[in-house]
């Protein structure tokens, strides 16, 4: 039973401390969460991707101060008034629209560490799942955030990503116009996205965030050799003061450190993007106003989406919608499709570290094709890579189960 000390002042360490645990949860989650010595920096992408979701965030709230979201004024309330008349305007907007772009790419490499190293195996599976679920809210947050400028491209690639859940058919069951609100891209349509992308989709985000950080506190990080040790006894050794044969170290402040001197040299490079390299984040189509009467002459969506986009576009309707279904999902069952007893890098795995390679130079294949119109030879290379795709996931259970163990 907890002793208060009732002469404590009101909010002070100690009055806190009573009441919420501040000194047992700086140690379960902080100073004595033990972290592997043998990781390298490309272990500091959740903390940078955490950090960029800060800066949409804040960025996402000055830019809410003056955007309309009215199909009237959306285009104008973008391109002119946050532009040109609101001082820094186009500071916000810029750090906001490079931030969306950069964001993919940091999860990206988180992913690609996490499955070239394993870290979805052995009792880490709800880390990679709740990472997948991060993945999924962040790609329809960044959607509803594409739909907002009201641009050309906004208002087609609107049309187009809601017609996939016609299924197929002209006739479906009213799906699609429900989640539109008309039967066309409209103000109805443009509140819904509205309210997803600045409320629902980030706190959802959040929550996320927070179950994922949450997952990984019990199983423990992975490391870049896949070694398994004993964190308690490894700890001891550190607070006996034998540091150098510890192999653990405590997230705060010796891992929170290198966190924050890799985050350093990130920022350096967001913000030269942000200030000289901008324009790679806008999509110039996007810069005409939406006009309902006027097909773009090649809808896409932002290159983070491409690859799944280039394995639905070299199909039949049907066809492309399951294979497109199977992108989305497959990441998913990662950890139940690898039969490997091995937790380690990928350059230790025999066949699968072609595996990875193969997905890894197939899918920016995807992405480049995905860009490009389905001409020839794009429209042939586009349908080879997403077969390839779909080969690739059916045979890693079998690629993965005659894994000798190392």
């Amino acid at each position: 039973m907890a002793h208060f000390d009732e002469n404590a002042k009101p909010f002070s360490h100690k009055w806190l401390n009573e009441r919420l645990a501040v000194d047992t949860l700086k140690r379960v989650l902080s100073t004595e969460y033990w972290i592997p010595k043998n990781i390298n920096f490309l272990w500091a992408m959740g903390m940078v991707l955490a950090a960029t979701f800060g800066m949409l965030l804040i960025s996402g709230i000055f830019l809410l101060m003056y955007y309309q979201p009215n199909t009237q004024l959306a285009f104008d309330s973008v391109n002119y008034t946050i532009m040109s008349e609101v001082g820094y305007g186009w500071l916000w907007r810029h750090i906001h629209g490079v931030g969306a772009s950069v964001v993919f790419l940091i999860i990206y490499i988180h992913m690609f560490t996490g499955i070239y190293y394993g870290s979805y195996k052995r009792g880490r599976e709800l880390i990679w799942l709740s990472g997948m679920l991060l993945f999924v809210a962040f790609s329809a947050e960044a959607f509803s955030g594409y739909m907002l400028p009201w641009g050309q491209m906004s208002y087609w690639a609107g049309m187009v990503i809601t017609n996939l859940f016609s299924g197929g058919s002209l006739h479906a069951t009213g799906l699609v116009e429900w989640i539109r609100g008309d039967y066309v891209p409209s103000q109805a349509f443009l509140n819904r996205f509205f309210m997803l992308h600045v409320l629902l989709i980030p706190l959802a985000i959040i929550g996320l965030i927070v179950f994922h950080f949450g997952t990984l506190r019990i199983p423990h990080v992975n490391n870049q050799d896949g070694e398994e040790f004993d964190f308690d006894a490894e700890a001891e050794k550190w607070k006996a003061g034998q540091k150098k044969e510890s192999k653990v170290i405590p997230f705060n402040p010796v891992f929170l450190s290198k966190d924050v001197f890799v985050m350093g040299v990130y920022f350096i490079l967001f913000f030269f993007l942000v200030f000289y390299n901008f324009e790679f984040a806008m999509d110039p189509v996007n810069f005409d106003p939406a006009n309902p009467l006027k097909t773009p002459t090649h809808i896409y969506p932002e290159w983070y989406f491409l690859w799944s986009y280039e394995i639905l576009r070299p199909f039949s309707t049907n066809i492309g919608l399951i294979a497109f279904a199977f992108a989305q999902v497959i990441f998913f069952a990662l950890p139940f499709l690898d039969r490997s007893p091995n937790v380690a890098p990928a350059s230790r795995r025999g066949p699968f570290k072609y595996w990875f390679w193969i997905l890894l130079v197939d899918m920016l294949i995807l992405t480049f094709m995905g860009k490009l119109p389905p001409v020839k030879p794009w429209g042939t290379i586009g349908y080879v890579a997403a077969v390839i795709f779909i080969i690739l996931w059916i045979a890693l259970p079998f690629i993965t189960k005659s894994e000798k163990k190392l």
